[in-house]
């Protein structure tokens, strides 16, 4: 049985000025997206040059911050913010919620794409593959800070987390999403994307891939303790946002073949 190191969330501290290592990953997450993204542009289906993908990433940054924000008081923390609702923008005191994080960079590249007089589907084919690195990286994030802990369990691998505030053996699910969400959604979606593919057949695999992994790793991550499972006593918070991701994805997926066999 292992133990979580509890990590220092203070990576680096001069003076008064403090540096947590969450926030050392979201910088991370960006610069990596970025770099990647730098990749694709050379593409000649790119609908960006290097120039304009540094506005881009500007507009996802704001939609992940914005968003992920917005997301996590109204979904995981919605009577909280019904009896204080300036807490809504308390951003200090953590807390980000993929699925918000996800509506805000939708709506951060509804607007670029209008901006630019592309497509959206233009804009969110070539972004989706280099997602997962900051999803990855976030997971690391959860994963030092010792937060988002897994279920308890037996098996060899399994830790303790002293911030649970018990001695229970658990999942380390944080890792486990690592693995899922960031690594293996990146790996398939870089591969898928090297070649061309119908417009919206990139963004749909990603709503797909996303869901069902998150979906997945659900099993093994213990309910955030002030929802529980939310529905039919197995179902957290997290699997009601996911599956639909999964099913809009698969159906966006679907419809992304069957008009591009229709137009040829």
């Amino acid at each position: 049985m292992l133990r979580h190191p509890e990590f220092d969330p203070v990576a680096i501290a001069i003076g008064p000025l403090e540096i947590h290592w969450y926030g050392l990953t979201y910088l991370a997450a960006f610069l990596g997206g970025w770099g990647l993204a730098r990749l694709r542009t050379g593409r000649s289906d790119s609908p960006v040059n290097n120039e304009q993908l540094a506005d881009l990433i500007f507009y996802l940054a704001l939609g992940v911050i914005l968003g992920g924000r917005f997301g996590y008081v109204l979904f995981y923390h919605f009577e909280r913010f019904l009896g204080d609702p300036l807490w809504l923008f308390q951003i200090w005191e953590g807390g980000m919620s993929f699925h918000g994080g996800l509506i805000g960079v939708l709506i951060a590249m509804f607007l670029f794409a209008r901006k630019l007089g592309c497509h959206f589907f233009n804009i969110a084919d070539f972004i989706a593959p280099v997602i997962p690195v900051g999803l990855g990286l976030g997971r690391l994030g959860n994963f030092i800070n010792g937060e988002l802990w897994g279920r308890p369990t037996d098996v060899p691998w399994a830790m303790v987390f002293p911030q649970a505030g018990d001695a229970l053996a658990r999942h380390p699910s944080q890792l486990y999403q690592f693995a899922l969400e960031g690594v293996l959604l990146l790996a398939v979606l870089w591969v898928f994307s090297a070649r061309p593919r119908p417009l919206m057949a990139v963004s749909a695999l990603f709503l797909l891939g996303y869901g069902v992994v998150r979906t997945f790793a659900e099993f093994f991550r213990a309910p955030d303790p002030h929802l529980g499972y939310v529905a039919f006593d197995w179902m957290t918070m997290g699997q009601v946002l996911s599956i639909p991701m999964a099913l809009v994805g698969a159906v966006m997926l679907w419809m992304a073949y069957r008009n591009e066999k229709g137009n040829a």
